[in-house]
């Protein structure tokens, strides 16, 4: 998620400097307190870079938790697609084409696909936009973050994950010299062996090198896996373990990937954020969304139980960093308490739900988290019954009548997820 918002802020600034006319939703400024966003998008913070993507997290997360997203909300989404099926971060108007000077790129794409797919209807646009990811596939097999530009793991995994999520056999999307989305997938995945063994790289360095990125090892191990950013609970496997292979397969990346995020995970409960340029010496500072995407990709991976003290670490630390961070935060924290099984209503003592919902239009639907197994039997013991008026003798007969019985919660979903 770091990776991908800089990978967008670096995208917007490069063609801001070398177009001759930068599009709107390059060149605006930020804005001000003041300025009017569009009433279905979520978020009151800058939407320039993140606008469609954490729009499409929103959905990806209220989808597992039974939520509806207002028609606006979609009608918005839906119309910052341009014609060739691509979506930008943001077009603040979207009643004016797209030019080949508008920003579109594939994430903002693969995310809009996968939301669009959940919340149904959006044939056409779903079609459409993978149409266009499929087109602008580069010779290596995989994707970057705009079209044309060198493969990184992050875009590669994300394109993998809508496809999937669009019905494409992943197999069949190849170049023209045969080489498929996992070709270039693997060619990021540290071999096993030194200490960062089974990560995955964002993308090499000039010399070629592979280093270590917690955010792209989380993208890498849900691409390698063929999954898309929702993943449900999964039940926990064997320790992860680092394997060479030769040629190394689709499926052992992911486990290796996992392999690397668990040690990464171990001392702390979390990832740490990569240091800003010139500040290499400055105390590493936790970095709550990729720990969050940590927490889902070891749960497909079959890890859960690996990721138990990062969703404890989430818990107790993330609500200040949601809060201010606003939907695609919020959507992050849903999306790894549902991969594990977590209550999303009861998040640290936080409904991760209703304050997500609240960064945006009304939804047209919500389902009520009704009453645990628990707390039904903890009504009965005290004689509570239904909640109303308790267990009730019915003078003559002593017949005493249970209230009802309770539903059992489902914090259960979905997609989802920078």
């Amino acid at each position: 998620m770091t990776v991908r918002r800089s990978a967008a802020a670096l995208a917007a600034t490069a063609a801001a400097l070398c177009a001759a006319a930068a599009p709107a939703a390059v060149a605006a400024p930020s804005p001000s307190p003041s300025a009017a966003l569009p009433s279905g998008l979520y978020g009151t913070n800058d939407p320039t870079y993140d606008g469609v993507w954490r729009q499409s997290l929103a959905f990806l997360a209220q989808q597992t938790a039974g939520v509806t997203p207002a028609a606006k909300a979609v009608d918005w989404l839906t119309g910052q697609q341009c014609d060739s099926g691509a979506f930008p971060a943001y077009r603040a108007d979207a009643s004016a084409p797209c030019t080949d000077k508008t920003m579109v790129d594939t994430n903002a794409t693969a995310a809009a696909v996968q939301a669009l797919r959940t919340v149904g209807g959006h044939q056409d646009a779903v079609a459409n936009a993978v149409s266009w990811l499929k087109s602008v596939q580069n010779e290596d097999g995989g994707w970057g973050y705009t079209a044309g530009s060198p493969s990184d793991a992050n875009s590669t995994s994300i394109v993998i994950g809508a496809l999937a999520r669009a019905g494409e056999k992943l197999g069949d999307v190849t170049t023209h010299g045969g080489k498929t989305p996992y070709a270039a997938l693997l060619t990021f995945s540290i071999p096993c062996g030194g200490k960062d063994g089974g990560a995955f790289a964002y993308q090499p360095d000039k010399a070629g090198k592979l280093a270590a990125n917690g955010d792209a090892t989380a993208a890498g191990v849900l691409g390698a896996l063929g999954k898309g950013l929702v993943v449900s609970d999964n039940a926990a496997v064997k320790d992860p373990a680092c394997r060479k292979g030769s040629p190394l397969e689709p499926e052992q990346a992911a486990q290796n990937g996992a392999s690397y995020l668990t040690t990464a995970l171990a001392k702390s409960g979390h990832l740490d954020a990569a240091p800003m340029p010139g500040a290499e010496d400055s105390k590493p500072q936790p970095d709550f969304g990729n720990t969050a995407d940590a927490v889902v990709a070891l749960s497909a991976a079959g890890h859960k139980d690996k990721a138990a003290a990062s969703v404890t670490w989430l818990e107790k630390n993330s609500a200040a960093w949601a809060k201010q961070s606003g939907p695609a935060a919020y959507a992050q924290l849903i999306l790894a308490a549902h991969a594990t099984g977590t209550d999303v209503h009861d998040f640290g003592g936080t409904d991760l739900v209703a304050r997500l919902n609240a960064t945006g239009p009304e939804p047209a639907a919500v389902k009520k988290p009704t009453a645990t197994a628990t707390e039904e039997e903890e009504k009965k013991d005290s004689g509570d019954g239904d909640g109303i008026g308790g267990v009730w003798w019915f003078v003559g007969i002593g017949l005493a009548v249970g209230a009802g019985a309770g539903f059992l919660i489902s914090g259960r979903r979905k997609n989802q997820q920078l």
